[in-house]
């Protein structure tokens, strides 16, 4: 089956639970966002869906072509008590999650400049978890590459790394962080620093581990994880990021896929929608009718619909970051053809 096949089912199995935004779709299928938007004003054009006031549904040639094509809806399929990511909050991390809940509560709101946005707070708790079920954690040392997430405290509050170490372009995350660290006396520091130049010899390779949730953009993506492979000490280190599919198109993620290749390293884990960004003003939905998706829609976001696949990767060679230098980039660093969800 052709790829927009796969997706138009996708698609008319949603529908067939009754009608939905386009939000409340995106998220429950593969395609990214120029291609669901293209899709769905072909299937419109088709009379196979009728879009009114933001709502979609199925119309009788719809209703019709799915009975004709064995397009049938047979139910929930995913594990709702992980939501799917394969990772239950339990034991220590209950713990955390509270400890983790007051700290955030006070934590500086997403600014447009920078493209920030976070994660729920579960799923911060979720990755972290993940990352010591495999091992990631115990008596290392782990670099964090921009962390509005504040993913870096978390980890210190597991007393498990032996140092946890943050970079960020905002001065205000990185005084939030050092000063949490220092009133809790966490092995935890954190500075400011712009990827688009080289680390000193305090950062290059001198960890176990990195984390970074880049921007994503090839070039962007590209100058992220070469930034963060450069801090790795050498073979069988590891790195942790997340990559979506509502601004990654396939081709994107091929791109991507051959640079970790010749950087050096195998994908041991990929965890599908592993990472939730809700549109609360804090994170994301602050600024977001700056978004390409909600200019062209004229309607914005009624559900917590951007999620990311959460990647890990593994060095099995000596790590090559393919980017060295002062990296000269503009506003390709942020937006390009798919990144309908990035402030322009």
């Amino acid at each position: 089956m052709r790829y927009e096949e796969r997706i138009k089912a996708q698609i008319m199995r949603l529908l067939l639970e009754g009608e939905k935004t386009f939000y409340d779709i995106v998220h429950r299928q593969d395609s990214c966002l120029p291609e669901t938007f293209a899709l769905l004003s072909e299937m419109e054009k088709e009379k196979l869906i009728e879009i009114d006031a933001g709502k979609i549904k199925l119309t009788a040639a719809g209703l019709a072509f799915c009975k004709e094509n064995n397009i049938r809806e047979l139910g929930n399929v995913l594990c709702e008590a992980c939501e799917a990511t394969g990772i239950v909050i339990g034991g220590e991390f209950k713990k955390i999650l509270e400890e983790y809940k007051k700290i955030a509560a006070n934590r500086p709101k997403a600014v447009e400049e920078y493209d920030q946005g976070f994660i729920s707070l579960e799923g911060v708790i979720k990755r972290v978890a993940f990352m010591y079920e495999r091992g990631d954690i115990q008596n290392t040392e782990i670099f964090v590459g921009g962390d509005d997430d504040l993913l870096s405290i978390v980890l210190a509050l597991t007393g498990m790394p032996k140092r946890v170490v943050a970079i960020d372009i905002d001065e205000r995350l990185i005084d939030f962080i050092n000063g949490i660290a220092n009133e809790r006396g966490l092995p935890l520091e954190a500075f400011t620093h712009d990827l688009r130049y080289e680390f000193g010899d305090n950062v290059r390779k001198r960890f176990d581990v990195f984390v970074t949730d880049p921007v994503e953009t090839v070039p962007g993506i590209r100058l992220f994880i070469s930034r963060c492979v450069s801090a790795l000490k050498g073979i069988g280190c590891a790195g942790y990021f997340g990559l979506t599919t509502v601004e990654s198109s396939r081709k994107k993620w091929y791109e991507i896929e051959r640079m970790l290749l010749d950087m050096g390293f195998v994908i041991t884990d990929i965890r599908r929608k592993f990472n939730v960004y809700p549109f609360v003003e804090e994170s994301h939905g602050g600024f977001e009718e700056t978004f390409k998706i909600v200019k062209k829609l004229g309607q914005k976001a009624n559900c917590d619909w951007y999620h990311s696949a959460l990647f890990r990767i593994e060095a099995v060679k000596e790590p090559k970051p393919l980017v060295k230098g002062t990296a000269e980039l503009g506003p390709e660093l942020y937006v390009d053809e798919e990144t309908w969800a990035t402030p322009e």
